[in-house]
């Protein structure tokens, strides 16, 4: 009997419709998912974003560590960001290659180990939570294979793992970074010392006196300034910052430390302020430009 080509299209058109509807063929997004930490001495949340075929293969995937600014938590890419939205997108479209993103909930810690000793996210971060994706979640582990980003306070913090650990990573973007020059911090309100007095030095210090050496061991721009050029140079780095952003003094120094230390890197200034739509429309950017890096040579 002879095969009707458009009953067969029909069919095919039908059953891809169904299975879709079925809730196959997706991605999935978990939330608020619980990890103990020693470290912290408490538990951690985190999401995760799993690509489409992770539950119908054995493929191991490349891992993207997706940072959240202030006042958010681990839902804040999940809910405002539409990250599922959007990497699906991207992997459609062959623009970014299929990952895992892991998102953990980084309170207003600034993803650092803090003056006191009292909160020691970074070593959480690096000790416990990478090795507790890389244990539960079918990733190639290893530094080709993991990129990190992050978003204001988060794209701070994206650059703190990156600069002080690159062989851990083998991209870095930051969107928006809250990364500042020495006189900004000197010069700061007490309002906004106070918020980062936990992190540096006591809440009491004024002026250059809060340039402790906590501070210049985490400040970004140190950091760049009197770090190794060749170990800094073995992570790719991406700057992204509106040219209405209150954090755009900031990220220009960064940008003018890095070509001062020839320390490769992509930097954007794009018309916009510090909002979630500002960074939804970079997200696309961030998910190619790990793609990269992903990508065997």
């Amino acid at each position: 009997m002879e095969s009707n080509p458009m009953k067969s299209f029909l069919f095919l058109l039908l059953f891809s419709f169904l299975l879709s509807s079925a809730g196959f063929g997706q991605s999935v997004i978990k939330e608020t998912l619980p990890i103990q930490s020693t470290i912290l001495g408490k538990e951690v949340q985190y999401s995760i974003y799993l690509p489409d075929g992770y539950d119908r293969t054995n493929r191991i995937y490349p891992v993207l560590y997706l940072l959240h600014g202030y006042g958010d938590d681990e839902t804040g890419w999940t809910q405002f960001g539409e990250v599922e939205h959007i990497a699906d997108k991207a992997i459609a479209d062959g623009t970014a290659t299929p990952m895992i993103i892991a998102m953990p909930d980084g309170g207003v810690t600034w993803y650092l180990n803090t003056f006191d000793g009292k909160v020691k996210y970074e070593d959480f971060f690096i000790k416990e939570f990478i090795p507790h994706i890389d244990k539960t979640y079918r990733t190639r582990a290893s530094k080709q294979y993991r990129a990190i980003a992050g978003l204001s306070m988060g794209g701070y913090g994206s650059l703190l793992q990156a600069t002080k650990h690159p062989d851990m990573f083998s991209s870095c973007s930051a969107l928006s970074s809250g990364v500042f020059t020495d006189d900004e911090i000197a010069s700061a309100s007490d309002n906004v010392w106070s918020m980062l007095s936990s992190l540096y030095g006591k809440k009491e210090l004024t002026g250059k006196n809060r340039l402790t050496p906590h501070y210049q061991e985490n400040s970004i721009i140190s950091i760049v300034n009197n770090g190794n050029a060749e170990a800094l140079s073995k992570v790719r780095y991406y700057l992204d910052c509106g040219d209405k952003d209150f954090l755009i003094k900031g990220n220009m120094a960064l940008h003018a430390a890095m070509i001062d230390k020839k320390i490769p890197h992509e930097f954007r200034v794009r018309e916009g302020v510090h909002s979630w739509s500002y960074w939804r429309s970079a997200l696309p950017e961030v998910l190619k430009f790990a793609s990269v890096s992903f990508h065997q040579q």
